[in-house]
């Protein structure tokens, strides 16, 4: 069977897999609009005023989708290497032809497929209950499958080094919060302290949310602000993406080399 071929097979078997699990299922979708109910349609944003939410609230909007692509790559793919691990099935695939890299990329477009479907349907709700300035743009498509790339690397050694799937999930929790307000998602860097804002550049979260802004809130005609930050490569959405790339492939490098051969 040729490389295709055997990430192909991988890849039809994690989609069934992850549709079998109704409860993954159903949170993959469920938390991203809690989230964006919760800070969109219940706390809202105020451009008036100050506070965490003084921008518009299309400023935002790129945070929403970061939440996606970071929370759900992180747990899932972290899970199902823990979950392949006290099943000895690491010991079978290490019989088959199937490469851990291949392991890893089948898994990878799962979720972008996954995480897509979620990035679609969390757009329609934000724009349906908020006022956000969003302009679509092609952009989007890269962003969304090099960041789940990413954090499916990153998902992969927290698989790895991890004793079992409850500890993924507190490793993953324990990453994604500080990575989520730590970034220019939702807190502002002109609300952080002025020597903490140059340490954002070495969130990897730090890239996707400015090229998601730079791309779908600024060319909306809205005004840059204080909050978008110039960042070390600005505010480009190309340049971001180039950084976000080059970051994606090293981690996925470093997840498919540490998935274990034998359990």
């Amino acid at each position: 069977m040729s490389r295709g071929g055997r990430v192909a097979a991988e890849t039809r078997a994690a989609w069934y897999a992850f549709l079998r699990r109704r409860t993954a299922v159903f949170f993959t979708f469920f938390f991203p609009a809690m989230v964006v109910l919760i800070f969109g349609a219940v706390v809202r944003t105020d451009p008036t005023g100050g506070g965490l939410f003084a921008e518009p609230p299309g400023y935002y909007v790129a945070g929403y989708l970061a939440v996606v692509v970071l929370f759900t790559p992180l747990s899932r793919v972290g899970s199902e290497v823990a979950r392949h691990r006290d099943g000895n099935r690491f010991e079978k695939l290490a019989t088959t032809p199937l490469t851990r890299a291949e392991w890893l990329l089948a898994h990878t477009l799962v979720n972008v497929a996954v995480i897509g479907l979620a990035a679609v349907l969390l757009l329609a709700l934000v724009l349906s209950v908020t006022d956000a300035a969003f302009a679509p743009s092609v952009l989007l498509v890269p962003y969304l499958a090099v960041g789940v790339a990413l954090f499916c690397g990153v998902g992969a050694l927290l698989g790895r080094l991890a004793g079992s799937q409850d500890g993924v999930i507190a490793a993953a929790n324990g990453v994604a919060l500080p990575l989520l307000f730590l970034s220019p998602t939702f807190v502002t860097p002109a609300l952080l302290p002025g020597w903490f804002r140059p340490l954002l550049a070495l969130s990897p979260l730090t890239y996707f949310v400015r090229g998601v802004r730079a791309a779908t809130y600024e060319t909306a005609g809205a005004l840059p602000t204080a909050g978008v930050g110039p960042g070390v490569v600005g505010t480009d959405p190309y340049l971001n993406l180039v950084v976000l790339a080059a970051v994606a492939a090293g981690t996925f490098a470093a997840g498919a080399r540490a998935l274990p051969r034998t359990d």
